[in-house]
């Protein structure tokens, strides 16, 4: 019997992205802007400003291969704006530090998942064994509602 070669068949060049130099363009590069924050606070709601928002243009973004690059525009499509940024806010805390944290966990979670490419599927067949389990388990089922039929010749 002769051994087949295990290959791939599929069109991109399987690659990890570098995370930690992801993380670093991320921090680097995006723009972190600071407003006042609506809801609940009392007087620090306005006079404190708790809102974050942080752009990211996405030709600055480091660490992704091409395909990831290009797969990350591709699912990130709707959340890239015309002037070629993702935009993050954060405001559900008090503190701006814990919201610029959250920003950035945000926005470096968004590009790495966005980035990673689909897991290869490789086909594969049923045996010949589940095959033919498959098939007289439909007989049977089929005998069963054949007996509760009523026979008119009867």
């Amino acid at each position: 019997m002769r051994r087949r070669e295990k290959t791939r068949h599929c069109n991109f060049k399987v690659a990890s992205m570098d995370t930690i130099l992801l993380r670093q363009s991320i921090r680097s590069a995006a723009i972190a802007g600071f407003s006042r924050s609506g809801g609940p606070g009392g007087q620090n709601v306005n006079k404190v400003n708790t809102k974050v928002t942080l752009r990211l243009r996405f030709a600055d973004i480091k660490g992704l291969t091409e395909n990831e690059t290009a797969r990350a525009r591709e699912v990130l499509a709707s959340r890239i704006t015309a002037g070629d940024e993702i935009v993050i806010h954060a405001d559900e805390e008090r503190s701006q530090r814990t919201n610029l944290e959250r920003a950035w966990f945000r926005l470096e979670a968004l590009v790495s998942s966005a980035a990673r490419l689909p897991k290869y599927r490789r086909p594969t067949r049923p045996s010949r064994a589940a095959r033919e389990q498959r098939l007289n388990t439909k007989r049977l089922h089929g005998q069963k509602k054949a007996s509760r039929r009523l026979r008119p010749d009867e």
